[in-house]
């Protein structure tokens, strides 16, 4: 990239979003502003872990401000991404659908461990190169990351269900601060922690940063104590739990000017901090600035520069399952060469249509290293299911969903669990797919025939040279079933 453009990063996390933008100048991210609004999305969370309107109301109202600063950007100059709160309710869904109208860019939900690699990556370009191998832990409003990694690539990636807001509604309902609450707290979080404590000892680090409020929070007040002046210590930890038990109400608990908001959530944040400490055997822990945003920001620049994390992922999973390569390139080739004859007619404009598309080609037959029979449904069940670093889990989605419906019946309501503004074009994306496999059934060598392909409305027309269907009446009879399968879904195939 040369010259400078603007990128911004929107978390949209449990406990607050924040919106980093930053100037691109050359290969180098150069922050210009931030904003970050207190919204509390984990508190909004009922017992049936439904967002409540209130607080959807809390959420659109901020989403409002960042847009009215992100209205000049381009959508693939910004990524706006949810955490644990939105991974959990059962109506994110409906919300994304408004809070998109009101931000006026797509927003993408991500699982655990791609979470992990954002702030891994966000982290590390915040410290000095050459730091060694480092613990990274990010306590949000709902969840805790834990990451250990060298250089830019982390190694292990965990992602638990415990956060600052989640834990301090539990375990000090009310803000109220007891021994009892604070011992089952850091009991409820070292649980947590069991399953994965041997496994990162056992990797080992050398240096242990945090990234989150909390952490940041909690340096603070040691520092600013006298209680510790290397960071976060286990025996700063212990001073700071003392003093905020003697406060008994977080209403009482302001050390040195911490807002109102932090104190409400420090309880099970502290908590949760001491538990990794204990779990994990650290002995010290510094603070760092870089976080989940600047990870967004980073992986952002790097699509921008084609050094997209993504597409490694893609070539991984076909060395892994042994995708046969000649063929995925030639129904790659068919599938693209289509969308160009149709992306005007249909809408499928676009960088989007046309690597998805791609990728869905490239992974059509992932699941014939399960078995033959259904292997459609096998490899979709592995795209949506597998931990593929870079997909946020619309995308995951949409990539397992064209795999899936690249033969047979075509899955119609399957699509309807997409982002409603991706529905068409995925099932346009799908049809495409559809006919590239089919006239790629034969696996020859042999060039494709000049199709002339034109699209329109629910319809698409293929017209092969005089005589060709005549001399290859399986591929015609492909077709004509073909035809039917597509009319079940109201899409018109039509040939000559």
């Amino acid at each position: 990239m040369s010259g400078a453009a603007s990128l911004a990063a929107v978390d949209l996390g449990s406990n607050s979003f924040r919106m980093v933008i930053a100037r691109a100048v050359d290969e180098r991210l150069q922050i210009v502003d931030r904003l970050r609004e207190g919204v509390r999305l984990a508190a909004a969370l009922d017992a049936e872990r439904r967002l409540s309107e209130e607080g959807q109301e809390r959420a659109l109202v901020a989403l409002a401000r960042f847009g009215q600063r992100l209205r000049d950007l381009p959508p693939e100059s910004v990524r706006a991404v949810g955490t644990n709160t939105l991974r959990q309710a059962r109506n994110s869904r409906q919300f994304l659908e408004r809070a998109r109208q009101v931000l006026g860019h797509h927003i993408e939900v991500v699982s655990g461990h791609e979470e992990a690699r954002l702030i891994y990556l966000g982290v590390t370009g915040s410290l000095a190169a050459g730091d060694g191998s480092r613990l990274v832990v990010d306590i949000g409003g709902g969840s805790t990351e834990c990451i250990v990694g060298a250089g830019l690539e982390p190694r292990l990636t965990e992602s638990l269900y415990m956060g600052c807001v989640s834990w301090s509604q539990r375990f000090f309902p009310e803000g109220r601060i007891r021994r009892d609450g604070q011992r089952r707290a850091e009991l409820a979080a070292r649980l947590e922690l069991q399953p994965v404590e041997l496994a990162f000892r056992r990797l080992g680090w050398e240096r242990a940063v945090g990234s989150s409020g909390t952490v940041r929070a909690v340096d603070g007040i040691l520092r600013a104590s006298g209680w510790s002046e290397q960071g976060v210590t286990p025996e700063g930890l212990k001073r700071l739990r003392k003093a905020m038990l003697e406060s008994k109400w977080t209403e009482r608990f302001s050390p040195l000017g911490l807002s109102a908001e932090r104190a409400r959530v420090l309880p099970g944040g502290l908590a949760i901090l001491a538990a990794v400490f204990k779990s994990l055997e650290v002995e010290r822990m510094t603070a760092a600035t870089g976080a989940l945003r600047e990870g967004l920001l980073a992986d952002l620049l790097g699509r921008i520069q084609h050094h997209d994390v993504r597409a490694a992922t893609i070539d991984r999973l076909r060395v892994f399952y042994r995708v046969d390569r000649a063929q995925a390139t030639r129904v790659e080739r068919t599938a693209l060469a289509l969308l160009a004859a149709v992306a005007v007619a249909w809408q499928l404009e676009g960088d989007l249509p046309r690597t998805f598309l791609s990728w869905a080609a490239r992974l059509h037959e992932l699941g014939l290293a399960v078995a033959h029979g259904g292997y459609h449904k096998h490899g979709a069940y592995l795209v949506a299911s597998s931990d593929l670093p870079g997909f946020s889990r619309q995308e995951q989605l949409l990539l397992a969903l064209l795999v899936r419906a690249h033969r047979r019946k075509f899955p119609r309501g399957a699509f309807d669990e997409l982002p409603a503004e991706r529905v068409e074009m995925a099932r346009r994306l799908a049809v495409l797919l559809r006919l590239a496999v089919l006239l790629n059934r034969g696996r020859s060598r042999r060039p494709q025939p000049r199709l002339a392909v034109t699209a329109g409305g629910a319809r698409i027309h293929l017209a092969f040279p005089p005589g060709w269907l005549e001399s290859h009446p399986l591929t015609r009879e492909d077709l004509r079933q073909e035809a039917a399968y597509l009319a079940s879904a109201q899409v018109e195939l039509a040939v000559e």
